[in-house]
């Protein structure tokens, strides 16, 4: 019993919880503002890989190569060693502007770089879903192949493919955490110095506070939006 309270002292000292939460705050917005400014960026490279790998003919047939390769190659490399090589390794290589950048910064084209290529396929399912006879409606009204994409095929994706791309998304928020082994100053880093300079772990608990009030509501409401397309879907069946 004596060991189970002092476990509990540890979790729970509210008098640690309260004074944790200030700066673990401060290392939140920073988690906030790299999600923020990835999810911006992931959202345009993302669509132009998935376009790319759909590009028809033989000349485009090196670009799809490329794309597949950075695809496969992000997707299957995991995240903390994707933000060893760019935090350490950019810095290492001596090039000027790129090699003296801030770790926020270089924790961002982490994020950047592993979620283009995930959510570049969930783009490209979406644009895939997109029956084919409405492309080929497109282009016989005269419309050329960009313009088809941009006016018919890439709006219906992207409103097909929101819900998966907010689950991304709530990914991506969490994994803001993950570049703090190349020194960024966010929630969890600072949490774990809070922790080992006071003893308790308290300041763990204020830093997943703080996480999951952003992604539960995100949540919720990926699946309302799952929920209301499914209604829809049903009453278009009947």
């Amino acid at each position: 019993m004596h060991a189970l309270h002092e476990v509990l002292h540890a979790l729970l000292n509210l008098h640690t919880f309260t004074l944790a939460m200030p700066d673990v705050w401060a290392g939140f917005q920073v988690n906030l503002r790299m999600m923020f400014v990835a999810e911006a960026l992931v959202l345009v490279f993302a669509l132009a890989i998935a376009i790319v790998r759909g590009l028809p003919g033989r000349g485009a047939k090196p670009l799809r190569v490329l794309a597949i390769a950075y695809t496969d190659f992000f997707r299957g490399t995991p995240i903390i060693v994707v933000a060893f090589f760019v935090g350490f390794g950019l810095p290492g290589l001596q090039l000027g502007y790129v090699s003296s950048r801030s770790f926020t910064t270089y924790g961002i084209i982490t994020l950047t770089l592993v979620y283009t290529a995930y959510v570049g396929e969930v783009y490209r399912a979406g644009i895939e879903s997109v029956h084919p006879s409405q492309r080929a409606a497109a282009r016989s009204l005269g419309l050329s192949y960009a313009q088809a994409m941009r006016y018919v095929v890439i709006p219906q994706a992207v409103r097909r493919v929101v819900p998966p791309l907010l689950n991304d998304f709530i990914g991506l928020q969490k994994d803001t955490a993950i570049v703090s082994v190349i020194g960024v100053a966010e929630a969890a880093s600072l949490s774990q110095q809070f922790s080992t300079q006071n003893g308790d772990f308290a300041s763990y608990l204020v830093a997943a506070m703080f996480f999951i009030l952003i992604t539960i509501p995100l949540a919720r409401f990926t699946d309302h939006l799952v929920a209301q397309r499914e209604r829809k879907e049903r009453a278009l069946a009947f």
